[in-house]
């Protein structure tokens, strides 16, 4: 199976493993105890709650660790417009991931003004038409640095500039869960109060991530107990895989040059071999190295992705988070896509397991595919 569905979830790094191996066995504690074993595990955390501050330009305190992505977004959002007691305003981009989505439109039926900011053709929103949808009770702002599905990248610094022009109190959040892959992350340079990873999208374990949270902003939990994180995330600690996720990252930001030259190589000779059936769906120089979405004419996605299935290519139609192929994308209908269009899209995404050859040999397959359904 040749795998470029990176996107969804990437192969563990075998370092990552390395690192997180020992948490099975002789360093189980509870970082919550008291003891010996508790404290080697407690040391664990901390140890890597300073690599992660460090990698992104940030305060180790200004790190809370999560169970993933969602549980991040849904941390920033929520905790946001609810922080203090309070029913604050939400404003996001049209596509953005549905843990962001979900998260505003639960806050909707709580009473709490929701406002969806649409986005050009290609999927970039207008930091200043984002803006002018911010007032006095707006809480918190949601811009996706890199889209998940698309790999449109958005000016996430220019979006926080310009918000915070409106009202300074507002909270800037970005998903910046795929950006990490390609881009250096520096929450000072981006200016974000609010920022998501989680791990499994770089070469880390899944179940795990982190939620930048700038000094002095509140944050109303999502989940209530035992008061871990500074009383911002209750839970039993997961150290085993917090280690891999900061192992991961540190990984991921030395390889970052090296996977961003690979993968792009990859990339155009995919969209090379696949040109006379395929087309991008967003011009290069907005979107990602390592996403290729492309429509295929007069193909229906559902049917081609089982044919290339059969022939050993994994790629998708749209988030691995989408019930299906047969779901329109929420993310394509805002760009202002048809649906029988939508329903020609797929999703190429390399990582950093990608090799040389991969792309001009899943070119031959999904034009192997298309021709025998011609």
């Amino acid at each position: 199976m040749l795998y470029l569905d990176h996107a969804a979830t990437t192969p563990m790094r075998p370092q990552v493993w390395e690192a997180m191996e020992p948490y099975v066995s002789d360093r189980f504690g509870n970082s919550s105890g008291s003891h010996e074993v508790s404290r080697r595990a407690k040391n664990a955390l901390e140890s890597a709650r300073e690599r992660a501050s460090e990698l992104l330009g940030c305060r180790p305190q200004e790190i809370v660790f999560t169970g993933g992505g969602t549980e991040s977004d849904n941390l920033a959002v929520k905790g946001a417009a609810l922080a203090g007691g309070g029913r604050g305003g939400v404003v996001v981009g049209a596509t953005e991931h549905e843990a962001v989505l979900e998260a505003a439109e639960f806050l909707g039926r709580l009473g709490c003004s929701v406002t969806i900011a649409d986005v050009d053709p290609y999927g970039l929103v207008d930091p200043e038409q984002v803006a002018n949808l911010v007032d006095d009770g707006t809480a918190v702002v949601s811009v996706m640095a890199v889209n998940n599905e698309t790999g449109t990248v958005q000016d996430v610094a220019a979006v926080v500039e310009a918000v915070r022009r409106i009202n300074p109190a507002t909270a800037v959040h970005t998903d910046a869960i795929q950006a990490f892959v390609s881009h250096p992350i520096d929450v000072e340079e981006l200016g974000v109060d609010l920022l998501s990873l989680t791990g499994h999208k770089f070469g880390g374990p899944k179940g795990v991530g982190l939620l930048y949270v700038r000094d002095g902003r509140q944050l109303e939990p999502v989940l209530h107990g035992g008061g871990q994180e500074l009383g911002r995330r209750s839970g039993t600690h997961d150290v085993m895989g917090v280690v891999g996720l900061v192992e991961a990252m540190e990984l991921g930001d030395k390889d970052r040059e090296r996977l961003v030259a690979d993968v792009t190589v990859e990339r155009r000779a995919f969209e090379e071999a696949v040109a006379s059936v395929a087309s991008r769906t967003i011009p290069e120089e907005h979107a990602s190295a390592q996403h290729s979405h492309i429509g295929v004419h007069g193909i229906r996605n559902e049917t081609l992705l089982v044919r290339l299935d059969r022939r050993g290519l994994a790629v998708s139609a749209a988030s691995a988070c989408q019930s299906g192929a047969n779901t329109v994308s929420h993310v394509l209908t805002a760009m202002g896509m048809s649906a029988d269009v939508a329903r020609e899209c797929l999703r190429v995404s390399f990582g950093w397991s990608t090799r040389p050859g991969d792309g001009q040999r899943a070119g031959q397959i999904l034009l192997e595919a298309v021709d025998g359904m011609r």
